[in-house]
């Protein structure tokens, strides 16, 4: 490794800190690491959660992402939460790594191109489709999405082979997210060319042939009795309707009328800064740099067809219109490297409209609102003070990157580093929930300890909260049903008749009393209550400042 491979290295590493403790951060069992982790519980020991509808019908069949946990769990002992978090922190230094190699090919320096990368960290929510650029929980996804913009670094290096085993890794852990690269890789190796460049492309394909068969071979001897999949049937008109109001973000008529004006503006802020950075692409880099923010797009109306008309079942597993997580990413990638590159040439002005583009998409969701902006919203003028200072020091390290002067190297540091304080501290940018986990952590602890392993739960005076969730994971014992737990209402038919069902009998209503005499039919024997609301008539097996529980039992 030369010394400028280790600082490059270092500062990946750096960066991969800064992101991951201050912005955009990170989370564990708030989002779909609730999903994940049950199943994974159940799959590493079947005496636990096999009364829970989460862990038992499980959809990990067509990834590898549990069987590769399994495997670290089994060599190294350890627990799965830091194996998970480890592989988190990881793959997001392998997307940081790709940018800055996407960066490089576009003919950056590397200083500079370590300050694209950055912007790129910062993360943007894809509102509509709900998915993030940078994800917070470890899970397939976020494993599976830096390994894309890795494969898309390699192939601006001409290096083919080793793009398409990280685009085969990106594969395994998550199909779906991979369907994009690899369309446009196809594409590219059908492309006529001469001989050696074509022999180039398809070596690519080598990888991903293996993965395929092995993919295949995995989903052939899964464990843990998975629920069955349909790829070619149709969702009904009643599992449309609970997908509708559980799980929106898969049907495009629900969202695109109030995010399609914004969407259009980033494909254009793509295109341009293409057409900007065009003498620097080489040609395999232009259909990267131009495919993906092209399928992004064209994955709204696709997804439209497929499910709203033809109601396909396959399409709210595979969710196409997440896709659009590339054109977004895009054109914050293209947009940073127009700056710099203009910066580098002391084009200052034209620096910093590009920088200015590129640094809205992570401070606000909706970029419209700040770059037309209300300044009588004081959240939304310290939004646009943010963007401006951003821009204004990404120009000045572009323009300094070339000089000898003293100021060079703190510019430099500002422009890279800045970001991840200020958003979240001055621009009151917030990503998730910050929660106080000791009650429900005492909780877990007792439960885990002082119940069977087949005792059932019920958070029956939770709503929509995300605790119940996070204690099935941390108590090892079954939720009879949770809001959070719902979202899974896109994977299998029999799930979601279950869940609704579920929660309709328990859930749709405040919680009255008289209620526990029904809960032992249901399979129920223990209810969880806020100590807020006490039952005076029934003494509980535990207590503490947020929670009492409450046996349920036909003996009690």
């Amino acid at each position: 490794m030369t010394p400028r491979h280790a600082a490059v290295a270092a500062c990946v590493g750096l960066l991969t800190a800064f992101s991951y403790l201050f912005f955009p951060g990170h989370t564990y069992l708030q989002q779909d690491s609730q999903i994940y982790l049950p199943i994974l519980e159940r799959l590493w020991d079947q005496s636990v959660l096999g009364q829970d509808l989460i862990a038992v019908r499980h959809h990990v069949t067509f990834t590898a992402y549990d069987e590769l946990a399994l495997l670290l769990r089994k060599l190294t002992g350890l627990e799965f939460e830091p194996l998970l978090k480890a592989d988190q922190l990881f793959s997001r230094a392998i997307g940081i790594l790709g940018v800055y190699l996407i960066a490089t090919s576009l003919q950056l320096p590397p200083s500079l191109a370590l300050i694209v990368a950055a912007v790129f960290t910062l993360g943007a929510t894809i509102a509509g489709p709900a998915v993030l650029t940078v994800e917070y929980e470890p899970k397939p996804r976020t494993s599976a999405v830096p390994y894309i913009f890795l494969a898309v670094g390699l192939v601006a290096h001409r290096k083919h082979l080793l793009a398409g085993i990280a685009g085969t890794i990106a594969f395994l852990y998550h199909p779906p997210s991979a369907y994009a690269f690899w369309g446009i890789y196809f594409l590219m190796a059908l492309w006529p060319s001469d001989p050696e460049t074509m022999k180039r492309h398809i070596r690519g394909l080598i990888p991903l042939a293996v993965g395929v068969v092995g993919l295949f071979i995995l989903s052939r001897t899964q464990i843990g009795g998975p629920e069955p999949q349909s790829f070619f049937g149709r969702v009904d008109p009643e599992l449309e309707e609970l997908q509708r109001m559980r799980a929106s973000y898969n049907w495009i008529s629900i969202w695109i009328h109030r995010w399609i004006w914004h969407y259009l503006f980033l494909l254009l802020v793509s295109l341009a800064a293409l057409w900007r950075l065009r003498d620097r692409a080489t040609s395999d880099m232009r259909f990267f740099l131009a495919g993906l923010p092209l399928i992004g797009m064209l994955s709204v109306p696709a997804s439209h067809l497929l499910l709203e008309q033809w109601k396909w079942s396959l399409m709210p597993k595979f969710q196409p219109a997440r896709a659009l997580l590339f054109l977004v990413a895009l054109a914050v990638i293209l947009a940073a490297c127009a700056a710099l590159r203009a910066a580098h040439a002391r084009k200052i002005p034209e620096a910093i409209f590009w920088a200015i583009l590129a640094y809205v998409v992570p401070t606000h969701t909706r970029i419209l609102d700040v770059l037309w902006p209300d300044l009588s919203n004081e959240v939304i003028r310290r939004k646009v003070y943010l963007v401006l200072l951003f821009a204004i020091l990404a120009a000045a390290a572009g323009w300094l990157a070339s000089r000898r002067t003293p100021w060079k190297w703190p510019a430099w540091c500002a422009a890279l580093l800045l970001p991840f304080l200020l958003i979240p501290y001055y621009g009151k940018v917030k990503n998730y929930p910050q929660f106080d986990l000791t009650e429900l952590d005492e909780l877990s602890r007792w439960a885990r300890a002082n119940t069977p392993k087949d005792a059932v739960f019920l958070f029956a005076d939770s709503g929509k909260e995300l605790f119940p969730g996070m204690f099935r994971t941390k108590a090892l014992r079954a939720i009879y049903v949770d809001w959070k737990g719902g979202g899974q209402v896109n994977t299998v038919k029999a799930f979601g008749q279950e869940w609704w069902t579920r929660w309709q009998e328990t859930m749709a209503k405040k919680f009255e009393p008289e209620l526990l005499n029904r809960y032992p039919d249901l399979g129920i024997t223990h209810v969880v209550l806020k100590t807020a609301s006490p039952l005076p008539s029934h003494t509980p097996l535990f207590k503490n400042k947020m929670y009492a529980v409450y046996s349920v039992s036909r003996e009690h």
